[in-house]
């Protein structure tokens, strides 16, 4: 008896590709073999299309790393201005530790974010917000811009000491062995255990003291901080 033969079933329709998919691989891509590693033609193979498919979405991929860089600083939390300066502190504490939360979710991607110029609508909008921010607690134009450059500079090398991994830039020295730190550097001795991450905190926060306390100076000394009872 012939039996009628079944008709092979469709095979499951691809994922359309969109701008969001790309993005996606693309960090996923840059976090698996670091910035160097994207082309368009490895991102098309994650993706599973020909890299012409890419060019629909991105003329370049200068302009995907525009998106991914703009997909980065979205994710930083920019709250409001707060009602004076203590509130408006808190925020932009709040600002500037989510930032350093994306630097450290992204780190392969977090030295182009260092640099890019954020010269697309949401960059330049970003750069308001946190002039609003910062003009929360110095309303003077000069002195605002000022401090706003003066944090950005102490934000940026934070994050990249830390995504980094502190002290493992490239050298082509010996490590010095522990035997000599120990007999030659007794200040290093005493202080290396606070340059470990779980210090990382507390120092940065440190920093940021010093730089706003002129501006909205604290009634007391946060608690843990140094000086602190």
């Amino acid at each position: 008896m012939n039996r009628a033969r079944k008709a092979p079933r469709p095979a499951a329709a691809a994922a359309p590709l969109t701008r969001r998919r790309i993005v996606d691989a693309a960090l996923a891509l840059v976090d698996d073999e670091s910035l160097a590693g994207l082309s368009m033609r490895r991102l098309a193979q994650r993706l599973g299309c020909e890299a012409m498919s890419l060019y629909h979405h991105f003329p370049s991929k200068a302009h995907v790393l525009d998106a991914l860089v703009e997909h980065a600083i979205a994710a930083v939390e920019v709250p409001a201005p707060g009602p004076d300066r203590a509130a408006s502190r808190a925020s932009l504490l709040r600002c500037m530790a989510s930032y350093r939360a994306m630097a450290q979710r992204w780190p392969a991607l977090f030295p182009l974010v260092a640099v890019h110029r954020l010269n697309t609508p949401a960059g330049v909008c970003f750069i308001e917000a946190v002039l609003s921010l910062i003009g929360g607690i110095e309303p003077d134009r000069e002195k605002c811009a000022r401090l706003f450059r003066a944090l950005s500079y102490y934000l940026t090398g934070a994050c990249l000491d830390e995504t980094a991994g502190y002290a493992r830039g490239p050298s082509a020295a010996q490590p010095v062995d522990d035997a000599f730190v120990a007999q030659h550097c007794p200040n290093l001795v005493a202080s290396a255990r606070y340059f470990q991450p779980a210090h990382w905190d507390a120092t940065f926060l440190l920093g940021v003291d010093a730089m706003l306390e002129r501006y909205a100076p604290t009634s007391r000394r946060r608690k843990g901080a140094p000086g602190a009872a």
